[in-house]
């Protein structure tokens, strides 16, 4: 087997993982239910800069994360990321634990899309008519999910949103994947100690009261920062087409979470809404593997 085909194949297998644990991640966080959402997320925070710390410690990787520091370039965009995945991290903890799982998997099931209006509005990219008619077929499952289901509509987008901005700034920022995630941790790490701080002084926090509940926000490090570093992994082995295609697979797995394990039902609302929302991703997912099979025949 070639060292290339090793290369391509440890990346499938790290993106799998990556998209897997993320579409898990609802039956992680129904553990915790009865932790207060706001510290789970500001627990994750601590426990994944201890263990991102370490992993750059390992890499050699310190010297660029201090460097990133004293960059205005770097830090401001990277603040503005940090805040975007805290809105993201909260959003998504808050709403699995009241039960809106669903919401969450079309929140993400949304954001490809996302990203692709962000893409034209933002970056002045040109949409091919596919993409132009994939986006026109979720706008209209949209506007069927906000008459059908209002008071969950307001976590998808929120989830889809944030996490667009977070990949637009990350992809307008000129740092490594692991320097950027360093320093957005860093930056969340002062309000999550002020919150917990704030947080013992008021009824006190859920960290240190029982073995289950403590080992399990430790955890909620490695189950934030693993799947983020496998997922770096398989951007810099993967071509673009195939994680566009393989990230369906944590929202898929959050619908089934939510209808299967936890029991949540679907209005017919909602129903006609995933419907149209599918369409409108197999229609941008064809044609993206059409353009990248275009691409690689005119290289050759």
């Amino acid at each position: 087997m070639s060292p290339t085909h090793n290369h391509a194949r440890n990346g499938l297998i790290a993106a799998i993982v990556a998209y897997t644990a993320w579409g898990l991640l609802p039956l992680f966080f129904r553990l915790v239910h009865h932790v207060d959402p706001i510290e789970i997320v500001t627990q994750r925070v601590l426990w994944s800069l201890l263990l991102i710390v370490t992993l750059l410690a390992a890499r050699r990787g310190l010297a660029p994360l201090m460097t990133a520091l004293r960059e205005r370039r770097l830090i401001v965009p990277l603040a503005a990321s940090a805040l975007m995945i805290a809105i993201n991290w909260l959003t998504y903890v808050w709403a699995v634990n009241e039960g809106h799982v669903i919401a969450t998997s079309l929140g993400y099931f949304l954001n490809p899309l996302v990203n692709v209006a962000l893409g034209v509005l933002v970056l002045k990219e040109k949409l091919r008519r596919p993409q132009m008619l994939a986006i026109g077929v979720a706008a209209v499952g949209v506007a069927i999910l906000a008459a059908a289901a209002l008071t969950t509509l307001w976590i998808s987008l929120t989830l889809a949103i944030s996490f667009a901005f977070y990949g637009l700034l990350r992809k307008i920022t000129p740092v490594a994947p692991m320097t950027g995630l360093g320093v957005e941790t860093l930056l969340l790490t002062p309000p999550a100690i002020a919150y917990l701080i704030w947080e013992a002084g008021h009824g006190g926090v859920s960290f240190g009261q029982d073995a289950g509940t403590t080992a399990l926000l430790v955890i909620s490090g490695a189950v934030t920062t693993v799947p983020l570093v496998l997922f770096a992994m398989a951007a810099q082995r993967l071509p673009m087409a195939t994680l566009g295609i393989l990230q369906y697979l944590a929202p898929m797995l959050q619908f089934f979470c939510g209808v299967v394990l936890l029991g949540e039902t679907l209005s017919q609302g909602q129903m006609l809404s995933f419907g149209l929302i599918w369409i409108a991703l197999i229609l941008f997912a064809t044609d993206g593997v059409r353009m990248a099979r275009r691409n690689r025949v005119a290289t050759v």
